[in-house]
């Protein structure tokens, strides 16, 4: 292995060593083997552009364009050009992706799930990190600065962790760099000799390390001290989500800790149904006839801490195309589809989208997460409610008394999560619920008399006045005073259910709304409710309505039913009322069946102007669109370029003469091939008049062109030019080096001594035939190579190179230009010297 090679893999090495650091963080550690392949391919092409060679910058050019080529395969397959090149839909996934990311790692506890975001960051950053150790380790061949950016990605990963073996993660890191540091330093080493690995032994004399490798030593003991040192300074904290392990689970969208928002049950519940002036915040247009079960959830409280419900920690994900079927639900369940088109209020703004319930799709224009176990959908990074319109499909589902009687135990880890009841609860919340469900001989049983009590047996009266109260004793005081609102029913229910064994949440969101008169339902602040939901195995989680005067009792805990009938409708919506809806009414010749079977997919329209915000703009679009086919033709451009070269060098003579001012007139590369400039027309033998003239240029243009193709074919199939050799040498070597045939053997010779006659001849003349005599050579050698050879002729060529060359040559001979003018202008500005001393 070449001391080059060393270093290169050393810097991969170094990266992958260093992003261990980050494994406690995040659970599973499978992203660590992804970003290891990448980080390979990302160093290996840094590795072939060095070794055409390219220059510097090109060469970081080239790594970072596959680094984007890289992450685009892998995160955004689906919305790039080939699967491979970004588009502006793939540039915009990406970039939903890490925006994503960036609300998990604020939102999860550490170790936070590897979502897509969270892999996209840390894949994405050991790339990043990766490709800037590459430039200065390898390609400047400068590994001491290296170390800054390892350094970083170390901080980051020992900032976030509170483990025990931060020490492991820093001794693999700091083996990484120092690993580094010595590859580098004997790479260094080599190019002066051979590297011993230390002084001679001399008789009597102590033997160690050379000056280089004691400097090496040194700069690794003081990196190692850096990072020793930096974990220990008192650096600020960062508070939130995956920054703070102890970090609540709801709290603000926008600022602090930036974790997300939901509806604050114990006082946003009570302040909307006491508000003086009632105001609209939803408008719906639902395809069922049955309004009683049309409650609007917004999120699910199921962490019960004995004072108070609060929404647990859940981990969100990308929205799937189709919602998954709620759990527990089994296929003996009669069920309907229902379609909901919902408008919020301009001035409504909620960051949890409120839809029916189980919903089995949703059309929503923003940024909205999912969190499958509430089966809920979240605003990422600001996204809410104002103003959007939305359809929702959602399961209408019917369960009969006997299916919930007859239901079958939870599973273990189900019971084990929602039947948790802390010991600070009061006994009398225990003891309650036992008398209530006295006789009782199955869970739904006990539900419903739970049920029940609270709704019509218990005394109990609906007064939004009430305070709701806080500490262990807000339950036992409610089932003492018998006062209270929706908060204090569904709170106590769940908890008396959770006591009996039985899984139970509580539901926030909207009641029934009010129907109006064309056709949609207005549902109001008023509206505001929490409900609990008790979960049944087959059924899934069922709603259950304890508060008196609200809502509408659920079919399915009335005596005498199955399930079948069809409840009154809402009674307890007292909402304001509504302004009339700009939504088309559903067509009056459509049923109530035809509607639930999608017959009459028309009556619910969806406006699509309203979800995406007008849609993007025409020039964003066109901007998009050229990076899309620059990012495309890029790596074509080697390819393109020689196709073009070939084609011009191998035109017709006349074609020459035509372009023998282009820059292939200025062409020094190697190979045999010589220079225009050796030719002098005003030699012996010369023309002297313009016709003679033009056809003798044309001649000298079109042999050496197609001399220039034949090195340049046979240095893209492997045979490197070379510049000490004759023009016949040059072609004896290639019809060597390839074997080639008599006949073909004969082309190249002739080229060759085309060449010589246009050089030393007194009246050089174009030979005819000498396009065909290169297309035959370039046929056989394309015969005699590999398949990848071949491959890598046409897409890679090798002499593609000359392009840097000729951009380098004239860079330089334009900077000495300058330099030359810039000269003269000071010098004419410059006074004289005698002006200078007498003045």
């Amino acid at each position: 292995m070449s001391g080059r090679a060393r270093v290169t893999v050393c810097a991969w090495a170094a990266t992958l060593m260093t992003a261990t650091a980050l494994l406690p963080l995040i659970d599973p550690a499978t992203w660590l083997l992804q970003a290891a392949f990448l980080l390979a391919v990302q160093s290996g092409v840094g590795a072939a552009t060095r070794r055409v060679p390219l220059a510097r910058p090109l060469t970081v050019a080239a790594q970072a364009l596959a680094t984007v080529l890289l992450l685009t395969l892998v995160f955004a397959r689906p919305y790039a050009l080939g699967g491979l090149v970004p588009g502006p839909q793939a540039l915009r996934h990406l970039g939903d992706v890490l925006q994503s990311g960036t609300t998990d790692v604020q939102q999860y506890a550490i170790p936070a799930p590897l979502t897509d975001g969270i892999r996209l960051m840390l894949v994405g950053g050991v790339l990043l990190v990766g490709l800037v150790v590459d430039t200065l380790a390898v390609t400047y061949r400068n590994a001491a600065p290296a170390g800054l950016p390892l350094l970083a990605l170390y901080s980051v990963a020992a900032g976030l962790s509170d483990g025990a073996a931060d020490w492991l993660w820093f001794v693999v890191a700091a083996a990484g760099y120092l690993m580094l540091l010595l590859a580098e330093g004997r790479e260094r080493l080599a190019q002066w000799g051979r590297v011993f690995g230390g002084a001679p032994r001399t008789p009597g004399g102590p033997s160690g390390p050379v000056a280089p490798v004691r400097t090496g030593r040194r700069i690794g003991a003081v990196a190692l001290g850096v990072a020793l040192a930096v974990p220990l300074l008192p650096l600020p904290a960062i508070q939130g989500g995956l920054l703070d392990g102890t970090g609540a689970g709801v709290g603000t969208g926008t600022g602090g800790g930036g974790t997300i928002s939901a509806v604050n049950p114990l006082v946003s519940l009570r302040d909307s149904l006491n508000a003086d002036q009632d105001r609209t915040a939803l408008t719906l247009r639902t395809s069922t006839d049955d309004l009683s079960d049309m409650y609007l959830r917004i999120v699910s409280l199921d962490d019960f801490d004995g004072t108070t419900w609060k929404p647990a920690k859940r981990h969100i994900v990308e929205v799937p195309d189709r919602l998954p079927t709620p759990a527990g639900l089994g296929p003996d369940v009669k069920r309907g589809q229902v379609t909901t088109r919902i408008r919020a209020a301009d001035w409504y703004a909620q960051d949890w989208l409120p839809m029916p319930y189980p919903p089995s799709d949703v059309r929503v224009g923003g940024k909205w997460r999912y969190e499958p176990v509430g089966m809920t959908l979240v605003g990422d990074h600001g996204e809410n409610t104002r103003g959007k319109t939305y359809e929702v499909k959602s399961l209408e589902v019917r369960p009969t008394a006997q299916q919930l009687a007859s239901a079958p135990k939870a599973p273990r880890s189900l019971r084990d999560e929602y039947t948790k009841v802390p010991d600070s609860v009061p006994a009398v919340v225990h003891r309650t619920a036992r008398e209530v469900t006295e006789g009782a001989s199955d869970d739904y049983e006990k539900a419903v008399a739970l049920q029940d009590y609270f709704a019509s047996t218990g005394g109990f009266q609906y007064d939004t006045e009430v305070e709701v109260g806080t500490g262990p004793d807000a339950i036992a005081r409610f089932l003492r005073d018998k006062q209270g609102f929706c908060v204090h029913f569904s709170f106590a229910m769940a908890a008396m259910a959770r006591t009996l064994g039985i899984p139970a949440r509580v539901a926030v969101g909207f009641a029934p709304g009010s129907p109006q008169a064309d056709g949609t339902v207005a549902v109001s602040l008023k509206d505001a409710h929490a409900w609990p939901e008790l979960y049944f195995e087959g059924i899934g989680w069922t709603r259950f309505e304890p508060t008196p005067t609200r809502g509408t009792t659920p079919p399915y805990t009335l005596p005498d039913t199955s399930g079948d009938a069809v409840p009154d409708l809402p009674q307890a919506s007292r909402s304001a009322e509504a302004a009339p809806s700009t939504a088309p009414s559903a067509s009056a010749s459509c049923s109530a069946d035809d509607k639930k079977l999608e017959g009459c997919a028309g009556a619910l329209p969806l406006d699509s102007g309203q979800q995406g915000g007008g849609g993007t703009p025409w020039y964003r679009i066109a901007v998009w669109s050229v990076l899309g086919l620059l990012a495309l033709g890029v790596p074509l451009l080697p390819m393109l370029w020689r196709l073009r070269r070939r084609s011009v060098r191998l035109a017709s003579a006349q074609h020459a003469t035509a372009t023998a001012g282009a820059p292939d007139r200025a062409f020094e590369g190697p190979a045999g091939a010589v220079r225009f400039d050796a030719y002098d027309p005003l030699g012996p033998g010369a023309p002297t008049d313009a016709a003679s003239w033009a056809v003798t240029e044309a001649a000298v243009a079109h042999v050496l062109a197609v001399w220039r193709e034949l090195i340049d074919t046979a240095w893209d199939y492997g045979i490197v030019p070379d510049d000490a050799l004759t023009p016949r040498r040059a072609a004896e070597r290639i019809v060597r080096i390839v074997g080639l045939d008599a006949t073909t053997a004969g082309s190249v010779y002739r080229v060759a001594g085309a060449v010589e006659q246009v050089l030393f001849a007194p009246r050089p003349r174009a030979e005819t035939g000498l396009a065909q005599d290169v297309r035959l050579a370039r046929a056989a050698l394309r015969a005699r190579s590999g398949r990848w050879t071949r491959v890598r002729a046409v897409v890679a060529p090798r002499s593609a190179v000359r392009t840097v060359w000729e951009l380098s040559d004239r860079w330089t001979a334009r900077r000495e230009d300058w330099a030359v003018r810039w000269t003269a202008l000071t010098q004419r500005l410059r006074p004289p010297r005698g002006r200078q001393q007498n003045g």
